[in-house]
């Protein structure tokens, strides 16, 4: 199968690229696709023809840009995810979404994917939003990613956080292992504070608690067995 990584430049994609797998991987940055116009999208789309998109492009990084500067989220993460999706829908392309954890409203944790969202920062709207055009095509994967960068960046992790954190490279993997499925999917490392996850490659980070950085949500866990399931049959030989 060939398929088109949008957001070539950034992490996630460099990791599937480096990702053994029997799949053709064509990596497009924003000077081969720009999600924000149409016609970008379909010059891509004929020159490569893909099987398959995965959709890693979107606006990130710093998280405090989409609460100062929303219109450019909405534009880039919300727009531009319908203008992949339209176009997954006019050619029959496999849609593959990475969404986020931050769709969930991060209280009480182990989150499964029929769970009820509620966003909890402009960010995770966004992503929502970009979900709501992909959910609408019955043949697309909406992958809802709690991902960290490796190294981690901060010098301190909170203690009192319980996340999914997963580095690119693991995370890579399982989406490459995941795209033959439809709906919606959870994927993530073992449920544990970002302080634990982190200070096992670096065991002298400092940790900190999350009161002087409230509001802010302490418990965005999700569930993993619909992921672990898929893993398991992966790995299980074929039977007669």
């Amino acid at each position: 199968m060939k398929i088109l990584i949008t957001g070539g430049y950034g992490k996630l994609a460099q990791a599937m690229r480096h990702t053994k797998t029997e799949h053709e991987l064509v990596l497009a940055g924003r000077t081969a696709i720009d999600i924000t116009n149409e016609v970008s999208i379909i010059d891509c789309i004929n020159t490569v023809r893909p099987d398959c998109i995965i959709h890693t492009a979107a606006l990130t990084k710093p998280m405090i840009i989409h609460e100062q500067y929303p219109c450019r989220s909405i534009y880039t993460n919300i727009v531009g995810t319908a203008y992949v999706a339209m176009a997954c829908q006019r050619f029959g392309i496999k849609l593959v979404y990475i969404s986020t954890d931050y769709v969930y409203p991060g209280t009480n944790g182990n989150y499964s994917e029929e769970d009820p969202v509620k966003p909890f920062t402009n960010y995770g709207w966004s992503k929502l939003g970009g979900e709501c055009a992909v959910h609408m095509d019955q043949n697309s994967l909406i992958i809802r990613l709690a991902l960290c960068n490796r190294p981690f960046e901060h010098e301190y992790a909170f203690d009192d956080m319980i996340k999914n954190y997963i580095y690119e490279d693991k995370a890579a993997q399982i989406i490459l292992n995941s795209i033959h499925l439809t709906g919606i999917l959870n994927v993530g490392g073992p449920t544990q504070s970002v302080y634990d996850f982190a200070k096992q490659d670096n065991p002298d980070i400092k940790s900190r608690p999350t009161e002087y950085f409230k509001p802010i949500p302490l418990n965005t866990s999700m569930n993993l067995g619909k992921m672990n399931e898929v893993s398991r049959r992966r790995q299980s030989p074929t039977t007669a």
